[in-house]
């Protein structure tokens, strides 16, 4: 017997069957019930401006299924371009430790193209003698220092803009100048 709400009926006399059967429904009913084991949106639609939202869902085994669908919004009005930048400047240059890749990081304050570098120092050499050294001595010194700056690629793109591409250049000519 399926559970109807309507029973036991208002101000009549208990009868056992009749409860025992409503129970019995009310629990054949809670042991039937799927928990939701998934979540899934099936779909998302965009519906005219000033139409109203909608949502549905439905359970299929025990995933629940929604569908959306959203009014468009209004058109967002075009702001003012932004000014040009006036310049470029070098904010700092950190020395980073032996064996760190070298790093250069660029903002843009509203008017101000601003770069910083991380250039690696070089590892410490041995304790040379007092006097002359050879070539040979001195290229013997300095292998093994520091070539990180080498994975640091030039920016190979021209700039129309003379200043940007001034910069540009002196920019390479730093990257260039710290590889061997």
């Amino acid at each position: 017997m399926p559970y109807d709400p309507t029973q036991p009926l208002p101000n009549s006399p208990l009868e056992s069957q009749v409860i025992r059967d409503q129970l019995q429904a009310l629990f054949n009913l809670i042991n039937n019930i799927v928990s939701v084991t998934a979540v899934q949106v099936d779909s998302t639609s965009t519906l005219p401006q000033g139409t109203p939202a909608n949502a549905s869902v439905s359970m299929v085994d025990s995933t629940l299924h929604f569908s959306f669908e959203i009014p468009q919004g209004q058109e967002g009005l075009v702001g003012p371009v932004g000014p040009p930048f006036a310049g470029v400047a070098v904010d700092g240059v950190n020395t980073l430790n032996p064996g760190d890749a070298a790093t250069v990081s660029v903002n843009f304050d509203g008017s101000n193209v601003r770069f910083t570098f991380g250039i690696p120092r070089g590892n410490d050499g041995a304790q040379g003698s007092v006097g002359e050294i050879s070539q040979a001595q001195l290229d013997s010194a300095i292998t093994g220092t520091s070539a990180n700056t080498n994975s640091v690629g030039t920016l190979d793109t021209g700039f129309a803009d003379p200043d940007l591409e001034a910069v540009r250049q002196k920019v390479n000519e730093l990257i260039l100048n710290g590889r061997r």
